[in-house]
């Protein structure tokens, strides 16, 4: 709904009248809105959207397209645009009745044409698009894109804008190695484990992290370090030596968040993982 306003003038040799200026109001009877039913996404998640097209007019609204810009901006004068439409994932439905899937432009903008809404009917489109390379994911950053609605049978251009954040929380990998990989007995061995984590928050004491194994054959004078820093047996760590049963206290272990940083020329986001390396070396 919005106001309009206009004015007329009379002209007469040059002199210049104007009229008292009118006012009216424009009800809009064709509504769109445009929801995520996505609650956050992670990189590389689905996120479902969905557009409704409501018609409270006494005509039908036929022939609609909308049009959704997946979250398109700019950065650095680079062009970015975070979500890509994952393709047969349009549902289609007149007052709650699936149709015949319309015809879609993947994009980016996606596109979708050929909506109908009856008068009274409310038409709804289901669609998912992939959170891609380019979707930030520092903590409290979000995707914002539009979607549009045009068409002959309507007044004005329809818009509605969704947000969705990130799903703030460690994202954590762990790989194993050891050192020399051909040992005889009484041989020193060492064990690393690298830590990864490239989501957007620290794991912190409060998170009780623990690293756990079972060496077999069991060592001996084990030496355990984080980072390099030597951790002490009983408050950093616990070690069975008959049984081989290594584990860390909870707590003992943080990991930084990862950091992003975007490349400037293709808009990319480049993750640094936050890292640890636990080492334990010890005779077989």
């Amino acid at each position: 709904m919005a106001n309009f306003y206009n004015q007329a003038s009379l002209s007469v040799s040059g002199r210049i009248t104007n009229s008292n200026i009118t006012e009216g109001e424009l009800l809009t009877q064709v509504i769109l809105t445009k929801t995520a039913l996505s609650s956050d996404y992670g990189p590389d998640d689905n996120i479902v959207y969905e557009a409704t097209i409501v018609n409270n007019g006494s005509a039908p609204s036929d022939n609609i397209t909308i049009t959704d810009n997946l979250g398109a901006t700019s950065s650095a004068g680079v062009d970015i645009v975070p979500l890509t439409y994952v393709v047969g994932t349009v549902r289609y439905y007149i007052n709650g009745v699936l149709q015949p899937t319309p015809t879609v432009v993947a994009g980016p903008p996606l596109a979708i044409s050929g909506i109908n809404v009856p008068a009274g009917g409310v038409a709804t489109v289901i669609y998912e698009a992939r959170a891609n390379d380019f979707a930030p994911r520092d903590e409290n950053a979000s995707i914002i894109n539009t979607a549009t609605a045009t068409g002959e049978t309507l007044c004005e251009e329809l818009s509605s804008t969704a947000t969705v954040p990130t799903r703030d929380e460690p994202i954590l990998t762990i790989a194993k190695a050891i050192c020399p990989d051909t040992i005889t007995c009484g041989d020193e061995v060492i064990y690393t484990f690298i830590i990864q984590n490239t989501g957007n928050v620290p794991i912190i004491a409060t998170d009780n992290l623990i690293v756990s194994d079972n060496f077999n054959p069991a060592l001996t004078d084990i030496v355990v370090k984080l980072n390099g820093i030597t951790l002490t047996e009983g408050v950093d760590y616990n070690y069975d030596q008959l049984t081989g049963i290594f584990s860390t206290i909870a707590g003992a272990i943080t990991i930084p968040a990862a950091t992003y940083t975007r490349d400037p020329d293709t808009g990319v986001i480049i993750t640094t993982p936050g890292v640890a390396i636990l080492t334990v070396s010890g005779t077989i």
